[in-house]
C-alpha cells in the first residue's frame, strides 16, 4: 500500500549542548530512509566541527501553503564593510535605520539553535526562550512540475548532503517575509567558510550580498525584524514555527561574479563547469587581480528608490507614456522581434519611417539603423576604410569608435584629445592614402567636453579627408532643439552617427548622411548585413521621441539649465567641477577610493558611478554624473551636498 503523505524531515547537530548544523526537507515517506542517511552525513561533515550528537526527526506534514519565491538580486561587496553599507541602504526603504546596533547583536546569536526576533524600532527582543530562538521549520521547495500536487523538489539522499546555501536560504526568506508583521530579515551564515548573506523583505525581495563577513568568522545567525502589536507577537511565531510551506517558482542561482571573496567560498562542484580547469584557474587570477586593484565589474539589478544619475535617459524618455504605447502598437502588429536581417525580411515599416525621420531630423538624405551603437560604429568604419586607407581618431574617442578603427585594418593614427593641431600635422605625415577618414565624439562620454567642429571639419578639409563624428551624447542635448552638435555650431560632417539609446530612449545606433553613403553601408557594413534587424518596438519607440523632441523643441536647453545648476550647487558645496552637456565628471584619481565614494553614495541614496580604467586611464578614476531633465532643483541639491561630504571621507 502507498503512502502519499507528505513528511518533515529535520536535523540538528550539535557539540556539548552547542548548535553546530540544522536541515530540513519535506519529502514523500518513500525517500525518508535515503534523505535521513544523507542529513547525518552533512551533520558529520560541517566547517563548524565534529557533533556528539546528532537529532533527526519525521513527522506528518500538517496544512501546506504555497509562496511564491521572493525576487532575487545579487550586491556584490568586497569588504565586510562594504556589505554592511549595502545591508543599511537596502533595509532603510522598510524603514529599519539602527542597522549598526542590529549587526551588533550577531555577536549573541552564534549558539542559537534559532533566529533573534527584535522590535524593528526598539530593538527589544521578542522571542519567549532567549536560548533557543525562533526557529523557522516545516518548510522546502516545491518543483515546478510536482508544485500543484504539494510535492517537493528533492527526491532522494544524496543532494542533501550537499548543502546548496541559496536554494535554503531562498526557501527559508520567502516564508520569514510572509509571516505576519515581519518587516525584514538580516542572515549572515555561521559557516566560517561562507562570506555570503543576506537582507530580505516582501517589498525589496531576497537580496544577495557577496560579502558580508570575513573569511573564518564563525560568528552568524539570523534576526528577524517584527513590527506590530505585542499581542500578535505569538500570531508570527506560530507561523514560523508551526505553519508547513513549499515555495514555488524557484529562482535558478544568479551567476555570481568570482570577486576574490566569492570566489574562496567553496569548492568547485562536481563534475566542474564543462571549461578546463586550466582555463578557469587562469582566468580567476586574472579576476582576483582585478578585484585587488578595484577593476572588477559585476552586472546587477539596477537599485531602485535611488536619486540616480547614472542613466543615460537623458529626457527621461524611456519611460514616457507615448515611448510605450508607440512600442507597445508596433509590437501587437509585428511582435517581439523582426525576425531577420534588414538585407532578407527584417526590415519592417517601422524601420523605414525611422530612418526617414533621422534624415529630416539631423538634415540629410537618408540613414541607416543598427542594432547598437556600437555596431553602428564599428560597421561603419569598418565598411569605408581598410588596408592601405588611413584613420585618424582623438585620443578620447568611445570604445567602439576605437574598435572599429582596429576591426578596419587601416592604418590608424591617434591625435591628442581635442588638439586640431596635432590632428592636421599626423594628416599630413600620413602621406597619400585611397582614403582618409577622420572621426570622432561630438561629446566625449567620460569628460563631458565638445568636439570643436569647425575646426575640426577645417582640419578635414585641407586634408581632403572624410569626417565622421559621434553625437551618441550630443543628440537630444545640444543645439537650440536638441538636434546636436551640429546645431550647436551650425556645421555639418560627411557623416553623423548617434544613439537612440540615450536621449531617446530606446535602443539602437543609426548614420546620418548622403544617400550614397547609407546605401554603401547597407552593402558594405558587416555590422549591418549579418545581424538581426533590430525590434520593432524599439524602432517605433525612437520613432515617437523624434516627435516629442520636434514638438517640444525646449527640452535640450532645459536639460543643459538642470545640468548648470547642478554644477552650480557642487562648486557652492566646495567640489570642483564644470561641463558643456549633461555629463558631469568629478575626478578623483585612485580606483578604490572613487568605488568608495560611489559606494557611501549609494548608502546616503544617491546612485553616482565610479568609472574606472579601463574606461579611463590608470590613475584617472572618477565618479561621472549624467543629468537628466526628471531632477528636480531639491535632487539635485541634496546630491551635491552628500558627494562632497563622501570626497571628504577619510580613505
Amino acid at each position: 500500500m502507498s503512502d502519499d503523505r507528505l513528511f518533515a524531515v529535520k536535523m540538528r547537530a550539535a557539540r556539548a549542548g552547542e548548535h553546530i548544523s540544522g536541515a530540513e526537507r519535506v519529502v514523500p515517506a518513500h525517500d525518508i530512509p535515503a534523505l535521513a542517511a544523507a542529513l547525518a552525513e552533512r551533520a558529520l561533515h560541517h566547517a563548524k566541527g565534529n557533533p556528539d550528537e546528532i537529532h533527526l526527526k519525521a513527522e506528518v506534514a500538517g496544512e501546506i501553503v504555497h509562496l511564491e519565491a521572493l525576487p532575487v538580486s545579487t550586491h556584490v561587496t568586497q569588504t565586510p564593510e562594504e556589505g554592511r553599507a549595502v545591508a543599511a541602504r537596502l533595509l532603510a526603504g522598510a524603514g529599519i535605520t539602527r542597522i549598526d546596533e542590529i549587526m551588533a547583536r550577531f555577536d549573541e546569536t552564534y549558539a542559537m539553535r534559532g533566529a533573534m526576533l527584535l522590535d524593528a524600532d526598539t530593538l527589544e527582543r521578542l522571542e519567549p526562550d532567549r536560548a533557543r530562538g525562533v526557529r523557522a521549520t516545516y518548510m522546502d521547495a516545491a518543483s515546478p512540475e510536482k508544485s500543484r500536487q504539494a510535492r517537493p523538489s528533492r527526491t532522494g539522499g544524496e543532494d542533501a548532503c550537499k548543502k546548496n546555501h541559496f536554494a535554503e536560504a531562498v526557501v527559508l526568506a520567502t516564508k520569514v517575509a510572509n509571516a505576519p508583521g515581519i518587516v525584514g530579515e538580516i542572515c549572515v551564515s555561521d559557516d566560517p567558510d561562507y562570506v555570503t548573506g543576506y537582507v530580505a523583505t516582501k517589498e525589496i525581495g531576497y537580496c544577495r550580498i557577496t560579502t558580508i563577513k570575513r573569511k573564518g568568522d564563525p560568528c552568524g545567525g539570523r534576526i528577524f525584524l517584527y513590527r506590530g502589536p505585542r499581542e500578535k507577537v505569538a500570531e508570527t511565531i506560530r507561523f514560523l514555527q508551526e505553519q508547513c510551506v513549499l515555495v514555488d517558482c524557484m529562482p535558478d542561482c544568479p551567476p555570481a561574479p568570482l570577486a576574490p571573496a566569492v570566489a574562496q567560498e567553496r569548492d568547485p562542484p562536481a563534475g566542474g563547469s564543462g571549461v578546463s580547469p586550466l582555463l578557469d584557474e587562469a582566468l580567476a587570477d586574472e579576476l582576483r587581480e582585478a578585484a585587488d586593484q578595484g577593476l572588477l565589474r559585476v552586472c546587477r539589478v539596477r537599485p531602485e528608490g535611488m536619486i540616480s544619475f547614472a542613466s543615460n535617459d537623458y529626457q527621461n524618455l524611456a519611460a514616457d507614456p507615448r515611448l510605450k504605447e508607440a512600442a507597445c502598437a508596433a509590437i501587437q502588429r509585428h511582435g517581439a522581434g523582426s525576425g531577420a536581417s534588414r538585407l532578407v525580411t527584417g526590415t519592417l515599416p517601422e524601420h523605414a519611417r525611422l530612418e526617414r525621420h533621422l534624415a529630416s531630423f539631423k538634415g540629410t538624405e537618408d540613414a541607416v539603423v543598427w542594432a547598437t551603437g556600437y555596431m553602428a560604429n564599428v560597421g561603419t568604419i569598418s565598411a569605408l576604410v581598410g588596408k592601405g586607407d588611413a584613420v585618424f581618431s582623438d585620443a578620447l574617442n568611445h570604445a567602439s569608435i576605437i574598435d572599429g578603427c582596429r576591426l578596419s585594418r587601416a592604418d590608424v593614427f591617434v591625435y591628442r584629445h581635442g588638439d586640431m593641431d596635432d590632428l592636421a600635422r599626423q594628416l599630413d605625415a600620413s602621406g597619400p592614402r585611397r582614403r582618409k577618414l577622420v572621426v570622432s565624439d561630438a561629446v566625449f562620454s567620460m569628460d563631458g567636453d565638445l568636439l570643436d567642429l569647425p575646426a575640426f571639419l577645417a582640419a578635414c578639409r585641407r586634408a581632403g579627408a572624410v569626417s565622421m563624428i559621434d553625437e551618441a551624447h550630443a543628440t537630444g542635448v545640444l543645439g537650440a532643439t536638441g538636434r546636436g552638435l551640429t546645431e550647436h555650431f551650425g556645421c555639418k560632417p560627411d557623416i553623423i552617427l548617434g544613439t537612440l539609446s540615450k536621449a531617446l530612449g530606446s535602443e539602437g545606433g543609426f548614420v546620418c548622411a548622403s544617400r550614397i553613403v547609407c546605401d554603401y553601408l547597407r552593402n558594405r557594413s558587416r555590422s549591418f548585413i549579418f545581424s538581426t534587424a533590430p525590434g520593432p518596438g524599439a524602432m517605433a519607440a525612437a520613432d515617437a521621441a523624434l516627435s516629442i523632441l520636434e514638438a517640444e523643441p525646449g527640452r535640450a536647453s532645459a536639460l543643459r539649465a538642470k545640468a548648470a545648476r547642478f554644477v552650480a550647487a557642487l562648486n557652492e558645496a566646495g567640489v570642483a567641477c564644470a561641463t558643456q552637456s549633461a555629463i558631469v565628471p568629478i575626478p578623483v584619481g585612485d580606483e578604490r577610493t572613487a568605488c568608495a565614494v560611489s559606494a557611501a553614495l549609494e548608502c546616503a541614496g544617491v546612485l553616482i558611478p565610479a568609472i574606472r580604467y579601463p574606461t579611463v586611464a590608470r590613475g584617472a578614476a572618477r565618479l561621472r554624473a549624467a543629468v537628466d531633465i526628471g531632477k528636480s532643483d531639491a535632487d539635485l541639491r541634496r546630491a551635491a551636498v552628500l558627494l562632497s561630504a563622501a570626497l571628504r571621507m577619510p580613505t
